[in-house]
């Protein structure tokens, strides 16, 4: 609380050197009565230098019920500065009460489109953006947040008409093309598309999270080769984009292309070790475990490190080395993964190693692991009376 009063009394001597300029012209006599504090004045000059919170203080001192207070500049600044706050709903009904108290300056719709726009009210965006007139027409932002109204109320074709008015008049401003795009995916049109993708991938100013943001927009759409395609462009240009190289990487694992997915992200692992593990399983699942044991054995995250290697040596048909982790994975706390749990027992079954299988067949609860358990135990039963059958 002493820091909120000191607060307030900083400012106060703040507003009062402020004021000054306004309550005492140059030359003026210091004995003459001091004129009224303008707040709404104050106000203005403390958006100006973009103090917001502010110039909403400032506003608190006007009185609303003084005949000559100026209702529409008043509640204007009010709208505008919780619009720079971020209070959208604050900020749409002070610019709304600035229209009905006599506020004329068209600009004060191009603050009520963008707050309804941000609140998702897109059909009264629409309606302050009519009422601003020519003022949207010459501005590429206004245009395109013209456009995304009518796309979200599914005017489609106002969408695009919108847009392709926005290029004409923007002929340089790739934002509209961009925009085309992205609708023309959603809209299942992926020929116009992917042609409409190329001509704007020419344009020097994309980037890669273009190329990441169509790729995957093709990718969702299962248009995989041209995602494929796109991304493999975009992988030569950024070659150092980790999201690039996932993005390609995860597309060919939709094309079941693992081997593919693999390199590219052992690549990628080069600048960021964490792919590392990531590869190692691909190249599991693909069956290339002596490749997957080499990248295994640099992953630093010696949990991850412990249970994917565990199942690749199981694939190799290593029981021995897969027995010999037992203290590893203890120490690790991965043997409360009952899964894990298993695995590890099945390694020491399949190395012989019959007195240690049941402690770890005894902690298993899982319904489907502990039927395999039961099998496990009957099978140790016929190695130890039958050996001839388990050779």
């Amino acid at each position: 609380m002493k820091n909120h009063g000191a607060w307030q009394f900083h400012y106060l001597i703040y507003v009062a050197i402020a004021l000054s300029c306004y309550a005492y012209p140059a030359g003026a006599n210091d004995n003459k009565t001091q004129q009224p504090t303008d707040f709404i004045e104050l106000a203005a000059v403390m958006l100006k230098d973009g103090h917001h919170d502010r110039a909403l203080l400032a506003l608190q001192s006007v009185d609303l019920g003084n005949k000559k207070t100026d209702l529409a500049r008043f509640y204007t600044l009010q709208g505008l500065a919780y619009l720079g706050l971020n209070d959208l709903e604050a900020a749409k009904d002070s610019l709304r009460l600035a229209v009905k108290n006599g506020q004329k300056d068209p600009s004060i719709f191009i603050y009520l489109a963008q707050a309804y726009f941000g609140v998702k009210d897109y059909k009264n965006t629409l309606d302050a953006l009519e009422k601003a007139g020519s003022l949207v027409n010459k501005d590429a932002v206004l245009i395109s947040l013209k456009a995304e109204s009518y796309w979200h109320l599914q005017r489609t074709t106002a969408a695009i008409d919108t847009l392709n008015e926005g290029q004409r008049a923007f002929p340089s401003d790739s934002r509209f093309l961009k925009r085309k795009v992205f609708y023309f995916v959603e809209l299942g049109l992926y020929q116009e598309a992917i042609r409409l993708g190329r001509e704007y991938f020419k344009r020097a100013d994309a980037t890669a999270a273009d190329y990441v943001a169509f790729g995957n927009a093709l990718r969702l759409s299962r248009e995989y080769q041209e995602a494929i395609n796109i991304l493999e462009v975009a992988r030569l240009q950024y070659p150092h984009e980790e999201m690039v190289a996932k993005l390609l990487a995860h597309t060919y694992l939709d094309q079941g292309q693992l081997n593919s997915a693999a390199f590219i992200l052992e690549q990628a692992a080069l600048l960021n070790p964490v792919l590392q593990a990531e590869a190692a399983e691909i190249y599991r699942r693909a069956g290339r475990f002596h490749k997957a044991l080499t990248l295994n054995e640099s992953i630093s995250d010696q949990k991850v490190k412990l249970k994917q290697r565990l199942s690749i040596l199981l694939a190799l048909k290593q029981f021995e080395h897969a027995a010999n982790m037992e203290s590893s994975l203890y120490r690790t706390g991965l043997l409360e993964d009952q899964d894990i749990r298993y695995a590890l027992a099945y390694a020491l079954f399949s190395s012989r190693r019959f007195s240690a299988v049941d402690k770890h067949l005894q902690h298993l609860t899982n319904a489907e692991l502990f039927r395999k358990a039961t099998e496990l135990r009957r099978l140790m039963e016929v190695c130890k009376n039958e050996p001839w059958q388990c050779t």
